[in-house]
């Protein structure tokens, strides 16, 4: 638990003389608790640092208060500022509390002054909270846990607790670094409240070697009769999560991801990187971590991020990007991931619930993906009850020469899977590449009324084969004829041709790699794709931000980024 604020009526039992002798001396009473805040005015700038004393009046750096608990003991009013000394490492915890702050208009202010980051630094408990209450921006603080913090604190929580709908408004977390704790930040609701928070901004943060999470919102248990989200208009940019291990002995829920937005709407996550997370989740697990990846939500962007390196320590997830149950309106653009145990991009929902519906997967990129668990792929979607899924300009390539795992090596992941459950299904316009193992591994033959393939360039590099409802197919026109797939108007659509990509023998480890991607066909215009759809939405740009060409191409890059 964090440190709770003394009453504010410790005054009232003072005693008269006491109280006299305190007003009319101006000095300090033994045994007597004189107020952090002076009783009207503000708002108030107070400085903390180890060199001070717990007597000042904290107002200036020349007169600042010493302990991180005396501080937590002043009401903090809306504008009011809370600075600790930069370079400095104070141990406690800040709590602010309903009734405290409040107004979007004048937050009040956590920070650093002088030169550097000041660390906060909890014994086994979280080391800022901010319950039932918003108007909070946190900015250049550093947060470390000890060794029960790990199992038991959060570096910045806020929670809701308050019944109703009305949301708390304006929470801001900039340059802050939280390590060492169960969750580094993480926003949400306790029990059934729906309050939450909304205009939430998150940017350049460090959240890792945290055991559960780096950075996690969640909210009431979701309702598909009557779907309500916690959180709203969350704006998350240029947030690492990293090393966050999960945690080897909870076998019951999934632990060890780098971002994961629960019961949110409109979201926006950006410019953003999770990697080698998960490693130590839990053996026995029927959940597993993701790099970042969204659930119960609506209107989630996640795009121009990165996913990489993360890591399942059982059989399920450990892949980079994923939209999860009761997911709807959502898109996953721009983004790349690389060696990750799972997929590179996972569409799924296991609740039968009808609210996994409208998300689309579009111009991403997946490298050498599913290299622990062969059952994935770099692409992959399955689920209960999903509708209309748009899949298209991806790129995905799968080497299994170099998979860490001898068991995936014999059971060679495919570029795309799509299991039963789902309906409105649209694959078009995407770069699939493997070096031996199958383009696709459908679990049924789809119809092309249910799922509808065209305009994909399907090339392996060694021999080639796709898995079509327990068949395998050896040849694009084969499977054509067979399935009903890759027509328009009767014409074929799709191609086996080589797009010529790099990454099929030059790894992708950087973001630089992306260009390993990007297709170098001296004359890629003549590849043969059939005709094209009219009127599909693709969005304004391709993965590298350059505006989509009127001939759209297969692939994340179109042929105008071509270098």
């Amino acid at each position: 638990m964090n440190a709770v604020k003394r009453s504010r009526t410790t005054r009232a039992a003072m005693g008269i003389p006491a109280m006299v002798l305190l007003l009319l001396t101006g000095c300090d009473v033994p045994g007597v608790y004189r107020p952090a805040r002076p009783a009207s005015g503000g708002p108030f700038t107070f400085y903390v640092s180890p060199d001070g004393d717990d007597t000042n009046d904290g107002m200036s750096p020349e007169k600042p208060w010493r302990t991180l608990d005396h501080a937590n003991t002043a009401s903090f009013r809306p504008g009011d500022r809370l600075r600790l000394k930069g370079g400095e490492r104070f141990r406690g915890t800040i709590t602010l509390e309903e009734g405290e702050a409040g107004s979007a208009a004048r937050p009040v202010v956590i920070d650093s002054y002088g030169t550097g980051r000041a660390t906060i630094a909890p014994r086994g408990a979280s080391g800022i909270t901010v319950h039932d209450t918003a108007g909070v921006e946190i900015r250049n603080i550093t947060l470390v846990g000890d060794d029960k913090a790990l199992h038991e604190g959060v570096g910045v929580a806020f929670r809701a607790t308050r019944p109703g709908e009305r949301k708390l408004t304006h929470v801001r977390i900039a340059n802050v670094e939280a390590r060492g704790f169960q969750n580094g930040i993480s926003v949400g609701t306790d029990g059934d409240a729906v309050t939450g928070y909304e205009d939430v901004h998150i940017n350049d943060v460090s959240v890792h070697h945290n055991l559960e999470a780096g950075l996690v919102f969640y909210g009431p248990r979701f309702d598909a009769g009557n779907p309500t989200y916690a959180h709203s208009g969350l704006r998350i940019e240029r947030v690492t999560a990293y090393s966050n291990t999960g945690d080897p002995d909870s076998d019951g829920r999934n632990t060890g991801s780098g971002i994961a937005l629960g019961s949110v709407r409109d979201a926006r996550v950006t410019r953003s990187v999770a990697h080698d997370n998960g490693a130590r989740s839990a053996v026995d697990a029927k959940e597993g971590p993701e790099g970042i990846w969204a659930y119960d939500s609506t209107g989630v962007v996640l795009e121009n991020n990165r996913s990489y390196r993360n890591r399942t320590g059982s059989r399920v997830d450990g892949g980079g990007f994923g939209l999860d149950n009761n997911v709807s309106h959502s898109v996953m653009q721009y983004n790349l991931a690389y060696g990750n145990d799972g997929p590179g991009f996972l569409v799924y929902s296991g609740q039968a619930t009808g609210a996994h519906r409208d998300n689309v997967v579009r111009f991403n990129m997946s490298w050498d993906d599913a290299r622990k668990l062969p059952e994935y792929g770099g692409i992959v979607a399955y689920g209960s009850r999903m509708e209309n899924l748009d899949v298209h300009n991806n790129t995905v390539v799968m080497r299994t020469r170099d998979l860490a795992s001898a068991e995936a090596a014999g059971n060679r992941p495919p570029a795309l899977r799509l299991r039963d459950g789902m309906k409105g299904v649209s694959v078009h316009d995407n770069i699939l590449t493997t070096d031996g193992g199958p383009l696709i591994d459908a679990e049924s033959s789809y119809l092309p009324d249910t799922h509808r393939l065209r305009g994909n360039v399907y090339y392996s590099a060694g021999p080639w084969s796709l898995d079509w409802g327990g068949r395998r197919f050896t040849d694009l026109a084969g499977w054509r004829t067979a399935s009903g797939q890759e027509l328009l108007d009767g014409e074929p659509t799709g191609t086996g041709e080589d797009p010529c990509l790099r990454a099929l023998t030059v790894p992708v480890t950087d973001p630089a790699g992306a260009e390993n991607l990007v297709p170098r066909c001296e004359d890629e215009a003549s590849m043969s794709m059939g005709p094209q759809a009219a009127g599909a939405d693709v969005g304004p740009v391709d993965y590298f931000g350059n505006r989509i060409p009127d001939v759209l191409r297969p692939g994340a890059a179109q042929p105008r980024t071509t270098r």
